[in-house]
Formats: structure tokens, C-alpha cells, sequence
């Protein structure tokens, strides 16, 4: 595999609010080998309604008695909390991302020279947003989660008619976490085949098994979440890989990649040394004077395999001894 998945640390809100955590878990990615971490850009009041609900999973992780919009509000980082990520980030060489959920979080985000634009499953239906992304004429990368194709498609004839010329999509099961039998790996292929994009995938499950699978299915993308704590306060860690997971998550993928190769079925430079030793030649069976006929009574295979190969045991039999050959010695012919 020539090209390595672009493994992305989903911080997103598990910094609960605080610059400090959010910093740290800037390091401990760093450490564990990803390519990028991303966070999430959000102003409460412009993403949340009063009225909105939680999630199970957010119910089960948080306190039942506050609304959705005063969870999130505990969650949030100020535009000002970010420049100093972006440039925390950029001090330590590891890629910034972040997810706008809002308007003026697109516009924040834009000016801070952001690359790529992640969308999150939730906005894959919001038509104003698809367009103020989309005419940024930057790379965007689409999670598809709870998404029908028809969905997708939609979207992606937004980002294009609007500007945006690279999209890659992921393909994600949207619940935390996400349950194995749920998560259908096989659609990767189904989006790759529609829609001829580079297709990636973005990681809900307990454990690192999935992703490593995802990247054997050659996902171009991995994002997963991560935690400095899963015991943490919030409603993301649960689902959330600590950072001894998520380094070894990192090393198994890049070991991945390096065996899957390039198809091509041919001795390896590693196996070329083995073959003398594994393989099996012709040999005396008995000792075989000078002048007598090779038959099965009098030759047999045997290791090691740098003679004649049983291959051509039928060229051999018959053939005149052109010498004596003591017992186990090669044969020639």
C-alpha cells in the first residue's frame, strides 16, 4: 500500500471546556503518531435550541436534568481558545482541524487558513451550510452517518455545483458507542463504487479492532475518538479511546499497510533465502553406480532444494547415471 490512511485524533469535545486539557491532548496525539487532531468550533446558542433533546447515550454520560444546549454550552471553547490550539498546533508540527457547526464558526475557521473542512454527519442535510462550505473551495470530507445514498448523493452535487472539487467521504455508524453488527465495513465499497471518491472511515466502536479492519478495506481516512480519560465528566469519552489505545491503534494500522503490498504474487527478497532451505531437490535414494538407469527405486526427493526440482522428476527418470552418487547426494543429470 503506496498511499498511508490519514489517521485523524478526534478530540472533539472531550477537552470539556478547557484550553489546558484541550493542549494536553494535543501532546499525547502527537505522541501517538496521528496525522492530525480535530476539535469541534461551535457557538451554543447558534447550533442548539432551547428545546433540543439529548441523546441517549448523552443521558447516560451527563447529568439527565440539563438540556442539551446547557451541556454543549459547558463544552465550548472561545474563537480566541482556538487561535492559540492553531498555533499550539503548529508549534508542535501536528495537523489542526476542526468542525464548524455554525455560520460564523465557518467564517472563524477560514480565517485561520484551516485546510480541510470535516462535515459531520448532522449537517449532511443542511443546505445552507453545504454551500457556505462549499464555496470556500476547499477539500471537504463528508461523514455519512444515518445517511441513505440518495442523501449523499444530494450532497455531493451541492459541494459541487458550489465550488468544491475534492471530496473524500466517510463512511460511520452515528451512535456511541457504535455497535459491531451495526457498522457494515462493506459499505465503504458501495460508496467508492457509486460515487468514484476517495472513501474513508470514521470509528464509533469500543476498541481499535474496527478502524485496523477499515484501513485492510483500504479506507483512505481514519478519524477516532479520543480521551486523556475515559472516567472524564462528558458524554463523549465513554465511547472514546484512551492515548496508550489510540498510539497502538496507529502502530497496527501502519503495520497493516505495510502488508498489504502491491499485489503482485512473487517471492519476496525476505522469503528468496528460505527456498534452498524449504524446498525439496532429487536425490540418491541408494548409492547409484555410473551408468545406471534412474528409476523410483533408486532416487527420491528430499531436502535441500538447490538441485534439480521434483518438478522435473519424469525428465529425470530414465535418464543414465553419469557418475556415482552416494546416498542423499544431489543428482545430476
Amino acid at each position: 500500500m503506496d498511499k498511508k490512511s490519514f489517521i485523524i485524533a478526534e478530540a472533539g469535545v472531550n477537552h470539556n471546556g478547557d484550553i489546558e486539557i484541550a493542549k494536553k491532548m494535543i501532546d499525547k496525539a502527537l505522541e501517538s503518531g496521528v496525522d492530525a487532531i480535530k476539535f469541534q468550533t461551535f457557538i451554543s446558542e447558534k447550533v442548539v435550541s432551547k428545546y433540543a433533546e439529548k441523546a441517549e447515550y448523552q443521558n447516560q454520560n451527563t447529568s439527565k436534568t440539563e438540556s442539551q444546549l446547557e451541556m454543549v454550552k459547558k463544552l465550548e471553547l472561545s474563537f480566541d481558545n482556538f487561535k492559540e490550539l492553531k498555533k499550539y498546533c503548529d508549534f508542535k508540527r501536528i495537523e489542526f482541524l476542526s468542525t464548524a457547526f455554525d455560520f460564523d464558526s465557518i467564517d472563524f475557521l477560514n480565517s485561520l487558513g484551516i485546510r480541510i473542512w470535516k462535515i459531520p454527519s448532522g449537517e449532511i442535510t443542511n443546505l445552507p451550510y453545504l454551500i457556505k462550505i462549499a464555496k470556500t473551495n476547499k477539500p471537504v470530507i463528508l461523514s455519512t452517518g444515518m445517511s441513505t445514498i440518495v442523501e449523499i448523493e444530494e450532497a455531493i452535487n451541492i459541494l459541487k455545483a458550489n465550488g468544491c472539487k475534492d471530496i473524500t467521504l466517510l463512511h460511520c455508524t452515528t451512535e456511541y458507542p457504535a455497535p459491531y453488527e451495526d457498522v457494515n465495513l462493506k459499505a465503504m465499497d458501495t460508496l467508492k463504487k457509486k460515487f468514484n471518491v476517495p472513501v474513508g472511515y470514521s470509528d464509533h466502536t469500543e476498541g481499535i479492532e474496527i478502524p485496523i479492519a477499515a484501513v485492510a478495506m483500504e479506507a483512505s481516512i481514519i478519524e477516532k475518538h479520543f480521551t486523556l480519560d475515559r472516567n472524564m465528566e462528558g458524554p463523549d469519552h465513554k465511547a472514546s479511546l484512551e492515548p496508550d489505545e489510540l498510539k497502538a491503534m496507529v502502530k497496527y494500522i501502519r503495520n497493516i499497510e505495510s502488508a498489504i503490498g502491491d499485489g503482485e504474487k512473487k517471492p519476496t527478497e525476505s522469503e528468496m533465502k528460505n527456498i534452498p532451505i524449504a524446498r525439496k531437490s532429487i536425490i540418491a535414494k541408494c548409492r547409484i553406480k555410473k551408468g545406471e538407469t534412474f528409476t523410483k527405486e533408486n532416487i527420491t526427493v528430499k531436502r535441500p532444494g538447490n538441485g534439480i526440482s521434483p518438478m522435473r522428476w519424469f525428465d529425470v527418470i530414465g535418464k543414465t547415471s553419469v557418475r556415482n552418487f552416494e546416498e542423499d547426494e544431489l543428482i545430476e543429470i
